[in-house]
């Protein structure tokens, strides 16, 4: 006898046969004969005790369909049949529809979700056919119904849903000195450990390149400088073993002279022995600078993932003061200056200065230089951002200047802004980690919901109750979501689970993950807080004073949550400040259909990021940077800070020393600055003048603005969704 019935999203609910009378009901209205009732009511009794006692929906409507079929109403049996089979078009009719739109290359939310993805290629094409068919398995089979409930009302939304089946981990910071050292194998032939800064360059965009086909995040290197730095001496030596071969002398001695710093300068001012160590000097910053203009063109052009996407790498260093780590931090510097191509702004790697007091604060600290290369370089090409380990959520106790291996205790950041730092199960660090999954929180939803309460207390307290129950069931979620991915081998990961995750060197292939995937980080993120405090209170929190003081207690009242999730739920649970992209329109777009258009919170086509002051609300930097920098020790899972300057930033690094200065001030943990620069698509010329309309060098008109999309530079804007392009109109500088 049926007693429960599993609906197709996996629900189980109790068995009744007038569901099957209805239905049966329906197809004989649709024929000439009519109802029987009587006959309907036989059949569901009969299919009610022929049936196990746990069916599917499909299992009992098959049962219906033989039942009819033996019965004398054979044409009731046909017009339930076709009433089935329509039923199933109209369910599958939404992903045909979303399938034309990839087969046609249209520009919709649906193929720019992911503006560093070429969804218009075959393998982006088909990317997008996985992803689309991927999200309902999902909902139907791998959210549980409380979490599906969530997702489906716009409260939460599940991010990289469509990798969930995989297993696949977010990002990770890579520990390069074990790949250059000891080489690696990644289930197709074996890398040799590096021996010249040729090598550890390609070496570094392998690594990356391989973990990102395992992985639905970005790839990092945590201290790109220190990691490269020992094959600057390497090449170094291997530059006076020439030498010794053309003079046919014995320099041996030369090898590990004291080099203070790799210049290129004229030979004509030195003599002897200190000629020859300026040679090798000369022709080592050469091989460095090739090695790192390598290193950037392959991380702009070598594609992952299908073949549709090039790596979203990124690399932290500027701590290293060796005059071997300097070489390479300046060559990078140079090489990201200096362009791709014909003179291309690169779009990755996303480069990260690290800051620190001491190492390049101030003009007497032995890195000063290189931090003013930095900002001048980041004022022509976007790169690097900045870091600042100063920042009290950012210091280490360990880290000592005089330690060789001090970069393990520096916190590094990745991508838009991910930060994984803090540990509960291993040591305080961000190499050989990563975040996990990550899920965001509408809070605009939950503020909306409550809006009609009079009562402002009453309806902040609402707005809490809410809030709470909504974070509940998102760190069930990733709970759940961490159970499934612990189950994976370590062999589905070939270089991850090899060579990469912090304690995978004790995995065998055949092992689950299970032993070491707690090191990473579940992260609960949120968007749309001005819009929030707008519908709570009716103004933002950079206009209001209790607003901010509001919006601090929302996000404090989230870190508070999310440390008791830590505790129950025995993970690495953090706050994000959301990134949103393809998330940014999406939600908006539910809520105004709810809702309606309300100014200040659904009536553009998109929320503000995170904790983000709204990009279209004028103010100064110094205010940005009062309102937005107390969250940042509240958000452990990333944050960002960004500045909007107008005009041509290329002559003004001053302005990006001036937002670094404003990080210390502030106590701001990682920032960026902003500004146009515009790029012919045609030859590739750049530059940042107003209203540029046609190219200076080749006469085209097809000219694009390149700009930073969430955390990341994109090439060309017509990659972008459309709440993204809203929301890059309505940006304003900052004075």
């Amino acid at each position: 006898m049926i007693l429960t019935v599993i609906k197709r999203d996996g629900r189980k609910v109790g068995f009744h046969t007038d569901k099957i009378i209805g239905a049966i009901q329906k197809a004989m209205l649709a024929t000439e004969l009519g109802e029987d009732i009587s006959l309907a009511q036989q059949i569901a009794q009969r299919i009610a005790f022929l049936g196990d006692e746990a069916m599917s929906v499909e299992a009992i409507q098959d049962l219906v369909e033989n039942e009819l079929m033996k019965s004398e109403r054979k044409d009731v049996a046909r017009k339930y049949i076709a009433y089935r089979d329509m039923r199933n078009v109209a369910r599958k009719a939404k992903t045909r529809d979303i399938f034309l739109e990839i087969i046609e290359a249209k520009a919709n939310d649906v193929t720019r979700e992911n503006a560093n993805m070429n969804a218009d290629t075959p393998a982006g094409m088909m990317m997008k056919f996985a992803s689309e068919t991927t999200k309902p398995f999902v909902d139907d089979y791998l959210l549980s119904p409380e979490v599906k409930e969530a997702v489906k009302r716009g409260y939460i939304h599940i991010h990289d849903k469509d990798y969930y089946p995989t297993k696949s981990l977010t990002c990770v910071q890579h520990p390069l000195d074990k790949i250059l050292n000891g080489g690696f194998f990644a289930g197709h032939g074996e890398s040799r450990p590096a021996k010249r800064i040729e090598t550890a360059s390609i070496l570094a965009c392998i690594s990356m390149e391989t973990a990102q086909n395992e992985m639905h995040g970005g790839q990092a290197i945590p201290a790109f400088d220190f990691y490269l730095a020992p094959f600057v001496r390497k090449s170094y030596i291997e530059e006076v073993k020439v030498l010794e071969a053309y003079e046919g002398k014995d320099f041996s001695h030369l090898y590990n002279a004291e080099i203070q710093d790799y210049l290129t300068r004229p030979l004509n001012a030195f003599e002897g022995e200190a000629k020859i160590v300026q040679q090798a000097i000369n022709r080592t910053v050469e091989r460095v600078h090739q090695a790192m203009e390598a290193f950037v063109h392959n991380m702009n052009t070598i594609h992952s993932r299908g073949g549709n996407q090039v790596v979203f790498s990124s690399i932290n260093y500027g701590t290293d003061t060796s005059a071997e780590g300097r070489c390479i931090i300046r060559e990078i510097l140079l090489t990201t200056d200096r362009g791709v191509g014909n003179g291309a702004t690169a779009i990755f790697p996303i480069q990260i200065w690290k800051k620190k007091r001491g190492v390049s604060y101030l003009p007497t600290d032995r890195n000063y230089d290189l931090y003013t290369l930095a900002c001048k370089v980041s004022s022509h090409r976007f790169f690097p951002n900045f870091v600042n380990l100063d920042a009290t959520f950012n210091q280490h106790e360990k880290w000592r200047a005089d330690d060789p291996q001090r970069f393990l205790y520096e916190v590094a950041t990745m991508g838009c802004r991910t930060r994984v730092f803090e540990n509960r199960f291993g040591e305080k660090t961000s190499v050989g980690r990563g975040n996990l999954s990550f899920t965001t929180v509408n809070l605009v939803r939950l503020a909306l919901e409550c809006r009609e309460i009079a009562n402002e207390g009453e309806r902040i307290t609402r707005f809490f109750e809410k809030l709470s129950s909504t974070l509940d069931v998102a760190a069930k979620q990733l709970h759940e979501r961490f159970e499934f991915q612990k189950t994976a081998l370590a062999k589905q990961f070939p270089l991850l689970m090899s060579s990469l995750w912090v304690g995978c060197n004790a995995l065998k292939a055949g092992d689950t993950i299970e032993p070491v995937i707690n090191q990473g980080t579940l992260g609960i993120g949120f968007i749309g807080l001005a819009e929030c405090l707008v519908a709570l209170t009716g103004k933002h929190h950079g206009e209001d004073p209790n607003a901010q003081e509001l919006g601090l207690r929302i996000v404090t009242w989230m870190r508070d949550r999310v440390n008791g999730y830590s505790e129950f739920y025995k993970h690495n649970f953090s706050v994000l400040a959301t990134p949103a992209e393809g998330l940014s329109g999406k939600f908006t777009r539910v809520d105004r259909k709810a809702f309606g258009s309300i100014p200040g919170v659904t009536d553009r086509d998109y929320y503000t990021n995170s904790n983000h002051i709204p990009v279209y609300y004028k103010c100064s930097a110094t205010h940005k940077a009062k309102i937005e920098a107390p969250y940042h020790a509240l958000t452990g899972g990333g944050h960002i800070f960004y500045v909007e300057i107008d005009g041509d930033a290329t002559h003004n690094p001053e302005a990006v020393a001036n937002v670094v200065d404003l990080m210390d001030k502030y106590n701001i943990g990682y920032a960026s600055v902003n500004h146009s620069r515009n790029r012919c698509m045609d030859c590739g010329d750049e530059n940042a003048e107003k209203h540029y309309n046609k190219c200076r060098v080749c006469g085209s008109t097809n000219i694009d603005r390149i700009q930073r999309i969430t955390g990341y530079l994109v090439g060309t804007t017509s990659r972008w969704n459309s709440g993204k392009l809203a929301e890059l109109h309505d940006r304003v500088t900052h004075d």
